[in-house]
């Protein structure tokens, strides 16, 4: 066999579909040992799921809201960065709310009879990767970000590039990527093309009685406030993540507002079947 043919067996295209942290995963990778970095990827999530599972009680997460503190470098970092969050959004986004996070998803899954009503508050510290708390955390607004983040590293390197997908989250796409209609149609709203992360949040896939997974913590409301917001971040999954749960929380005005103004990131909002979008938003958008 020859060195060129031995260098053209180790080119390929490697693509895993799996369920991991109660979403859809996908991976996707192209080019030198494709397949070893796709399986590494998804060795990355699923690891990061046994560290960020906040209903597993083995997990770091779950040792932090049982105990009120806990010594995880992965669990530091996604503090601080809602930490980062809740200052910029001046509340909007709060990690502090991990009590009402776990009502809110055993109301959706039936397992209890009505929606939270008590919205918490309390003093959070992180130093160095201990992390310490007065009340539950809800980290979910940036654990799967993160994930994907971290697991999008093992596929990019020298002659590989790919992307990893995970419950709406994906980290920069290798080509064209649709945003998925919050009505049920198959034609996506958008064909999106770029080298950011995108994130799309909405209510409709975890709905009960008129209230979803969404929440504001400054107004004490259940509920997303639009049919579906996709953002793209220039930083990473994390923030696009968080700021697509942000904007879907609050009103329409405040949303694009924020959106505006927050340096990196452009959205659209889906309200009352009207497409708003920031103003570079489309720069982002496929052109067919």
């Amino acid at each position: 066999m020859s060195v060129l043919s031995t260098a053209y067996d180790r080119l390929g295209d490697a693509h895993l579909e799996f369920r991991c942290c109660d979403t859809s995963f996908r991976v996707h990778a192209t080019g030198v040992r494709a397949a070893s970095g796709a399986a590494a990827a998804r060795r990355t999530v699923e690891e990061l799921e046994t560290h960020l599972d906040a209903f597993d009680p083995a997990s770091a997460v779950s040792r932090l809201n049982s105990r009120g503190s806990v010594r995880n470098t992965h669990v530091a970092r996604i503090v601080r960065r809602g930490l980062e969050y809740a200052d910029r959004t001046e509340g909007v986004f709060d990690i502090r709310q991990g009590r009402l996070e776990h009502d809110l998803k055993a109301y959706l899954s039936g397992d209890r009879d009505a929606p939270p009503e008590t919205f918490d508050t309390s003093s959070v510290t992180v130093d160095g990767d201990r992390v310490e708390t007065a009340r539950p955390l809800d980290l979910n607004g940036l654990a799967k970000g993160y994930i994907v983040d971290r697991a999008a590293r093992e596929i990019g390197g020298l002659g590989r590039t790919g992307f990893v997908s995970g419950g709406g989250d994906l980290s920069p796409p290798t080509g064209p990527v649709g945003v998925e209609s919050p009505y049920g149609d198959e034609t996506p709203l958008k064909i999106l093309d770029t080298e950011w992360s995108v994130a799309t949040s909405s209510g409709y896939r975890r709905e009960r009685a008129g209230v979803d997974h969404i929440y504001e913590p400054t107004a004490e409301r259940l509920g997303a406030r639009h049919e579906s917001v996709t953002v793209v971040a220039r930083r990473d999954c994390m923030e696009a993540d968080a700021l697509a749960t942000t904007l879907a929380a609050i009103p329409l005005e405040d949303a694009l507002s924020l959106a505006e103004a927050w340096g990196g990131l452009e959205a659209l909002v889906v309200h009352g079947g009207v497409f708003h979008r920031t103003e570079g938003f489309d720069r982002h958008v496929h052109e067919s």
